[in-house]
């Protein structure tokens, strides 16, 4: 009997955008997800998801929204075998409270200051979502302020989910169209989403100013901006972020030593990447 791989290896995932409207086979998404966790399995210690992992989710007293099965039966699997499971949450599923945390096994994250700084392995990183951190418009501040707001979660609870769902991923189409241009091609051939150039410079500011106060830290780990990148902040720090789900399945594998950006490709075994 082949003995099994030892489970050493964190795994970074953001953006997935599950149940979102303009994704064109919502069922082949799902499973593509669902096939990169189940392939992780055998080896990973950790599971990081930083934001966006679903397009909305709202969870009301005793209704949680429909849909996610396969996704939620592997993170249970997941979990059940071993794996921490953390969770930041992004500016799409900010309103996850405690039923994912207490069906599954997770750990919810919404950390204030938008990132929060984790010892991973003996390695220091700096994670979050990106939608919290560098300088963003004000409107932008306002409404993710507005979102937080346990009196305003508390009224929009009061309203029936036929309203609030709809209205939600309509929102979600809207403004990805709005932000987003058409894919171009990188120099590897693949696809990837064009990114204004302010969101990027502010991140790109935010990580040399938090490297600044936490010389320490080795990796800054976000999500939010849909492109995958991976650029030294000093000669001892690195950038990621960790692209999306929608035109490409990259992550990111951290195994106690060295955190490589990769994309997932099914069949493949994401720990040899």
């Amino acid at each position: 009997m082949t003995s099994s791989p030892a489970r050493t290896r964190t795994y970074f995932i953001s953006d997935l955008h599950l149940g979102a409207g303009y994704i064109a086979d919502p069922r082949a998404h799902e499973q593509a997800v669902v096939a990169f966790l189940e392939a992780i399995a055998p080896t990973a210690r950790r599971l990081y998801l930083l934001g966006d992992v679903l397009d909305y989710w709202f969870e009301y007293r005793s209704v949680v929204p429909r849909g996610y099965v396969r996704f939620f039966g592997a993170l249970a699997r997941l979990a059940d075998s071993g794996t921490e499971i953390i969770w930041f949450t992004g500016n799409h599923d900010i309103w996850l409270f405690d039923y994912l945390r207490d069906e599954i096994g997770l750990k919810v994250v919404d950390p204030a200051a938008g990132y929060e700084l984790r010892d991973i392995d003996g390695t220091l990183f700096c994670l979050g979502h990106g939608d919290g951190v560098g300088r963003q418009p004000a409107g932008f501040r306002f409404l993710r302020a507005l979102f937080r707001n346990r009196l305003c979660q508390k009224l929009f609870a009061g309203i029936h989910p036929r309203w609030t769902v709809g209205f939600a991923h309509s929102w979600s189409s809207h403004s990805r169209k709005g932000y987003l241009a058409r894919p171009k091609p990188d120099p590897s051939g693949v696809e990837t989403e064009r990114i204004g150039a302010k969101p990027r410079a502010s991140l790109e500011v935010f990580a040399r100013q938090t490297l600044a106060e936490h010389p320490e830290l080795r990796y800054i780990v976000m999500g939010h901006l849909h492109a995958a990148i991976d650029e030294p902040v000093s000669d001892s720090c690195r950038l990621i972020v960790l692209g999306n789900w929608i035109s490409r399945h990259t992550y990111a594998v951290f195994d106690g030593t060295t955190l490589r950006l990769a994309e997932y490709s099914p069949g493949t075994d994401p720990a040899n990447l």
